[in-house]
């Protein structure tokens, strides 16, 4: 199992390109659940914002987390792979207190991502199934 981050933000893809891979606040939930019920991922968080979509996941094959979120957009994988970052383990986990301390952030302000952070860790928790951790 790999421990694995992968997304795209102002850094790495245009506004159009966010535009197409985000998810709104009210598809989160449904959306998380159809990448755990599609087992490209085992555990995962999902933060999307204006400016970035990030996966959070543990996953077997990082390629097929990358390949659910480009299908669940109707993209394939080779429209969204030049916007992609990916990161895993330690680096995946330094990335994370970047983004949700607002370092990685278009703007210096507020973290927008610290609170789609909070908002990831709570539709995962209420979507627990059994035998899952958190």
């Amino acid at each position: 199992m790999h421990l694995v981050a992968f997304g795209l933000n102002h850094q790495t893809a245009p506004l159009e390109v966010r535009e197409k891979l985000a998810f709104s606040a009210e598809a989160l939930p449904e959306a998380l659940g159809r990448l755990l019920d599609s087992h490209a991922a085992q555990e995962a968080a999902i933060i999307s914002t204006c400016n970035r979509t990030e996966i959070y996941c543990s996953c077997p094959d990082p390629l097929r987390a990358i390949a659910w979120l480009a299908q669940y957009h109707d993209l394939t994988p080779e429209q969204v792979a030049p916007y992609l970052y990916r990161m895993d383990a330690s680096e995946a986990a330094r990335h994370a207190f970047r983004v949700t301390s607002g370092l990685d952030s278009m703007v210096l302000a507020k973290p927008r991502s610290w609170d789609s952070s909070k908002d990831a860790v709570r539709i995962r928790a209420r979507g627990r199934r059994p035998g899952a951790s958190a």
